[in-house]
């Protein structure tokens, strides 16, 4: 799972997008840029943008420090992003050649400060960084963008969001840069365990583990050997199944107290190895008075499951079915953009227990040949929801203020490799309708 935080401090660079010969040429017949837009994606919740282009030169060199400066992590980072996002500028410089410019860059080191030398990864770690740029004016010989960040993690995020926007060296962003210490974001890898439904194939290896050779899942409630093995890394069947039906009658059990008891073992089990338990929400909507206080509720099945969970003093993550799952094709973009996760929730302290949201991608019609278009760039809509403040992009008309944006982010996800599907597709995946440049399919 993908888990994107959207509630913390986070500095962000502001980058002013400015279209060049080679880029023409790459995109072919691009409309016109509204000069009112600055064509960021996400948007951060504050920003200024300015005339003044700025060159970064793609043989950047490199200076770290700090007590983390030397972290193997941020290193290679350095080197991944590098080959990432000047790997056109070989052919933007025959093009400068080809107009007679000469190869003079007003960026041309960057240095990076990280304070603290942790590298644990867990939610809520800071991931806050700040951004300076200085221009090469005359008055100074080179230069320099210094990134800060009081964890390697901030500096991961200045560079994602610096370099990311700076495909080729042709690439620029305005003189001067604030940045604000209230935005944040994060993107974590949360692993999903999904028990005891969707095990069938637990007992390929342990056959022990399923209730009878033709009833595979959920697995078996009735063996500490399925709690053993859950320790070391319920519900038709159940009651067609010999020896659990006998277990639940000596317990007075139904299936569904069978799946109840299963939940919250599990549970006692997750957080004796201070692991935190994520449930869906069908756990929390069956028996909310019984989970444990530290449970992560995950909404899925439609609206209304976050307000219900945070007023109970649970954690929750939105992934509404209904707007957030990707292999639903027919959901389009803009209702990915418009799904508010804090819909329904005013009061400030409980606003922070929604962690985050999670668009979710299932596999089953999706393979190599079509993933990546099922994801992009509906995914991105999400994004920016997650990402920005509400005020920012809950105003206006989308079409004119997210639209244009978005299929420009959409552009350069295609320029880098990914092979994001025509932004206003009635159905997701689909290719494109017609000839025209990837602004206008």
């Amino acid at each position: 799972m993908l888990f994107d935080p959207f509630k913390s401090s986070f500095l962000f660079l502001i980058l002013s997008l400015v279209l060049c010969v080679s880029q023409t040429l790459v995109l072919n017949s691009a409309p016109e840029i509204d000069g009112s837009l600055t064509y960021l994606w996400p948007l951060p919740t504050e920003f200024t943008s300015g005339n003044d282009t700025l060159s970064v030169d793609p043989d950047l060199s490199l200076s770290f420090a700090g007590i983390g400066g030397d972290s193997v992590i941020l290193r290679a980072a350095v080197d991944r992003y590098r080959a990432i996002i000047f790997k056109h500028s070989g052919a933007s410089s025959i093009f400068s050649r080809f107009r007679g410019r000469s190869s003079v860059y007003d960026i041309s080191k960057l240095k990076i400060i990280v304070n603290t030398d942790s590298e644990e990864l867990q939610l809520g770690v800071d991931e806050s960084y700040t951004l300076f740029v200085s221009k090469n004016d005359g008055q100074s010989i080179i230069g320099e963008a210094t990134i800060e960040a009081n964890t390697v993690y901030g500096a991961l995020r200045g560079l994602e969001n610096v370099l990311h926007w700076h495909i080729i060296d042709e690439e620029s962003f305005p003189l001067e840069v604030p940045a604000y210490p209230n935005l944040w974001k994060g993107i974590n890898v949360m692993a999903e365990v999904d028990i005891p439904g969707h095990a069938e194939s637990w007992g390929t290896g342990y056959p022990d583990l399923w209730p009878s050779p033709s009833c595979r899942e959920p697995l078996d409630v009735t063996k500490n050997f399925t709690f053993d093995v859950i320790s070391g890394i319920l519900t038709d069947c159940w009651s067609s199944t010999p020896h659990v039906k006998q277990w639940l009658q000596d317990r007075n059990m139904t299936a569904k107290d069978a799946y109840k008891y299963f939940v919250l073992k599990a549970q006692e089990i997750a957080i004796s190895k201070k692991w935190t338990p994520v449930n869906w929400e069908e756990t929390f909507n069956t028996f909310a008075a019984n989970l444990n206080p530290q449970t992560v509720v995950h909404n899925w099945l439609g609206s209304g499951v976050c307000p219900k969970a945070v007023a109970k003093g649970f954690r929750c993550i939105f992934s509404n079915q209904g707007v957030w799952y990707l292999d639903h094709l027919d959901v389009p973009w803009d209702e990915f953009y418009t799904a508010e996760p804090l819909e329904g929730i005013n009061d400030a302290s409980k606003q922070e227990l929604v962690l985050g949201g999670e668009v979710c991608m299932w596999a089953e019609t999706a393979d190599t040949s079509d993933v990546q278009q099922t994801i992009w760039p509906r995914a991105a809509a999400a994004a920016e929801r997650l990402w920005s403040s509400r005020e920012a992009i809950s105003t206006g008309n989308i079409t004119l203020t997210a639209l244009p944006r978005l299929q420009y982010f959409r552009c350069l996800l295609n320029r880098r490799g990914v092979q994001a599907a025509p932004v206003t597709n009635k159905y997701a995946r689909r290719p494109p309708t017609g000839p025209g440049s990837c602004y206008e399919q």
